[in-house]
């Protein structure tokens, strides 16, 4: 079988490779090594699947379906595969099997077609919610994750280089960082990238999360990427302020977290993302998430 790579991914990944990186060209044959490796049979690759990963649909030898995940390497499979052992099953797609220092993962195959996007947006709010509350458990006593300091830093040094269009914005959001990472109120193993899409059905439990790029640090953090799920519905409502406000409000109360951390958090990641979209060019994109930061 061709492995050939979803648009998705080879777009995504275009606007992060450093110069020289050749994973895309040498993803077929990583692919079918890895296939072969395992005698594993493949059903389809999934479409249009991840912007970090390729996503392929198996069945393992005994005839078990299963799902093969390849990231390269500063896709951080290696955290992925420590963050999916540590919960364990709980909460997250289970890990079958992962080669240290390859970046392919044998997972539990999910529904891979079926996220919680396709409920009724509250509805969706609260599966997304109640999946991200099993997830945030201790970190292990000698984890070797990034912490939100780490990964906000990084993030806060390319954006300190922006333009003049959004240097209120990132000025804001720069505060909001300094002052949040003073007192943070718990440490846990937080999910790094969660919203909706990243939810999953399965059989065991009815909903289950995927993709993680795991960060230890304050579960407010992690819940600011759920507020602004279905970012363009909100922008296109003339109530999109006060509908975010209240997302806000009724996420926090839910899952016991402050109101106030949770909406600094939100504004900073979401200026992080829009600043991003405008340095790779997606300004249609960056349009959104800025505007939406400016409601916060």
């Amino acid at each position: 079988m061709a492995f050939e790579p979803p648009q998705r991914l080879v777009r995504a990944l275009g606007e992060t490779a450093p110069s020289g990186d050749d994973w895309l060209e040498k993803l077929p044959e990583v692919a079918q090594q890895a296939v072969d490796l395992r005698e594993l049979t493949v059903e389809r690759v999934q479409v249009p699947g991840g912007r970090s990963s390729l996503v392929v649909l198996v069945r393992r030898p005994d005839g078990t379906p299963a799902v093969l995940k390849l990231a390269p390497h500063r896709a951080r499979p290696e955290s992925e595969r420590a963050a999916l052992a540590h919960w364990g099953g709980r909460g997250a797609v289970t890990l079958i099997e992962a080669s240290a220092g390859e970046g392919v993962l044998v997972l539990e195959r999910l529904h891979p077609d079926v996220s919680v996007r396709s409920l009724p947006e509250a509805k969706a709010l609260l599966e997304a919610a109640g999946t991200l509350r099993r997830l945030w458990v201790e970190p292990p006593g000698d984890h070797a994750f990034e912490t939100v300091a780490e990964r906000t830093g990084r993030q806060a040094r390319v954006m300190r280089g922006s333009g003049p269009e959004v240097a209120s914005l990132v000025s804001a959001a720069l505060e909001a960082r300094e002052s949040l990472l003073a007192a943070p109120p718990e440490v846990r193993l937080l999910h790094g990238t969660f919203r909706q899409s990243k939810v999953l059905a399965g059989d065991r439990v009815p909903w289950l999360a995927v993709g993680p790029d795991p960060v230890v640090g304050e579960c407010a953090f992690d819940l600011a990427r759920l507020v602004r799920d279905r970012v363009e519905d909100l922008i296109a409502t003339p109530s999109g302020a006060s509908t975010t406000r209240r997302r806000i409000k009724r996420l926090a109360e839910s899952l016991d977290v402050d109101q106030e951390r949770l909406r600094g958090w939100t504004l900073f990641r979401a200026v992080e993302s829009g600043v991003r979209a405008l340095r790779v060019g997606r300004p249609r994109d960056a349009e959104l998430l800025l505007e939406f930061a400016g409601w916060l």
